[in-house]
């Protein structure tokens, strides 16, 4: 078993923010969540985008000491343990996570680290505990997504704004789980979260668009893993993931 801790893909001197982008998995396994997987290559043009976006600041890969959600959470759990014992130079995480991994950045996004949230396609089954999430709170979900209901995040996205929370959600339309599709505005909207752009705090459908992207989206994938080889490893112990 692999301890929790980030892969960081780009950390210069002196950064005290961290966009942290967790990747998805599965309902019930304990299995090692290698780096080869798609759930988490997919992940990669993300952290090209918020590099992109966010020169300034430190931009990393959360690392599951398994590949399932399970009984307690894991993925939150772990993500959790990482917010804790981040370096104190790192003030402010924005996290952005994909499916599990969006279901986690819900769970933990009350951290007093978390300066924002963005949910991608996030896994938000009914009767998922409500977290009282601080702006901003971004979710997206595609309208094909047969993986991850899209209605679970309207869902969730409603409780949080009758809790008092400002919440932007954008319905991607023709869209799948996978985000390849339509990958251009998956992108868009990652930097738009990490550049600060302000959310309008409403609902927005956004239409099918002419040409599916999905070479575009793969090749994308293939370019970013190869451009940004992990430069450090930060670890927790396994032991404060399980306290």
């Amino acid at each position: 078993m692999s301890c929790p801790g980030v892969d960081l893909v780009r950390h210069p001197a002196g950064a005290t923010d961290l966009v942290l982008l967790a990747h998805g998995g599965e309902e019930n396994s304990h299995a090692d969540p290698h780096l080869r997987r798609p759930a988490l290559l997919r992940m990669w043009p993300f952290a090209v985008v918020a590099q992109s976006a966010a020169p300034h600041a430190a931009v990393g890969l959360l690392r599951y000491r398994f590949r399932g959600w399970n009984d307690d959470g894991d993925a939150a759990i772990d993500l959790r343990a990482v917010l804790d014992e981040l370096p104190p130079v790192i003030s402010r995480v924005f996290l952005i996570g994909h499916s599990m991994g969006g279901r986690a950045v819900v769970a933990a996004g009350d951290h007093p680290r978390v300066a924002g949230v963005l949910a991608l396609a996030p896994w938000l089954p009914s009767g998922e505990p409500l977290v009282a999430l601080r702006p901003p709170v971004t979710f997206v979900h595609g309208t094909d997504d047969t993986v991850t209901d899209p209605a679970g995040t309207t869902a969730y996205a409603a409780r949080l704004r009758a809790a008092g929370v400002a919440v932007t959600t954008y319905s991607l339309a023709g869209e799948g789980h996978a985000m390849l599709r339509r990958a251009k505005d998956w992108d868009r909207l990652v930097a738009d979260f990490v550049g600060g752009t302000p959310a309008g705090g409403g609902s927005e459908h956004l239409p099918e668009t002419d040409a599916a992207q999905v070479a575009s989206g793969v090749g994308s994938i293939a370019w970013a893993r190869f451009r940004l080889p992990v430069k450090e490893r930060f670890r927790v112990s396994c032991e404060s993931a399980t306290r």
